[in-house]
């Protein structure tokens, strides 16, 4: 049996956007109960070098629209990063994990073997689209996901393992 690179792709990615919708969801009604403001925990960071915690969910979308845009080779949607409240960091994730959805199958599929380069800070990265995918998209979605669950955590929202991996 052949698994393509869109199997191994899309509903990889729908899973952490929902899940981390999910989370979110709960991060907001910790704060509603509290009559505290989203700032309290969307400008919340784990260290003071990391990135917030908006910062930290816009980083999901932006890898998950660029991963299955670059391995269909098609253009990356762009989006601005205004997002000051739960609702609107959540409706970027559903807005990020509809795209995903509707990009090719076999346009992913073929993307496989396509070089792909990912110009950095300091470096340019280069990658074939299968190395491209387990190499730095996967590895880079689960940092950012787990990192936002942890924010959340750490500030006292009840999130859990079960959370983060949702339903199995």
């Amino acid at each position: 049996m052949t698994i393509g690179l869109y199997t191994l792709t899309v509903p990889v990615i729908e899973r952490i956007l929902g899940n981390l919708e999910l989370i979110l969801e709960k991060g907001a009604a910790y704060l509603a109960q509290r009559n505290l403001p989203d700032s309290v925990l969307l400008d919340a960071r784990l260290y003071p070098d990391m990135f917030s915690l908006t910062r930290q969910v816009q980083s999901v979308s932006d890898i998950s629209k660029g991963a299955v845009a670059r391995l269909a080779s098609i253009e990356i949607p762009k989006y601005e990063d205004h997002e000051h409240s739960f609702a609107e960091l959540n409706t970027r994730l559903s807005t990020t994990a509809a795209f995903v959805r509707s990009v090719d199958r076999a346009a992913i599929d073929a993307g496989a073997e396509r070089a792909i380069s990912i110009v950095g800070r300091d470096r340019t990265m280069n990658f074939t689209g299968l190395s491209y995918l387990t190499g730095f998209v996967l590895p880079n979605l689960y940092f950012h996901s787990a990192i936002s669950y942890a924010i959340l955590r750490h500030n006292g929202v009840e999130v859990g393992k079960r959370d983060f991996l949702g339903a199995l």
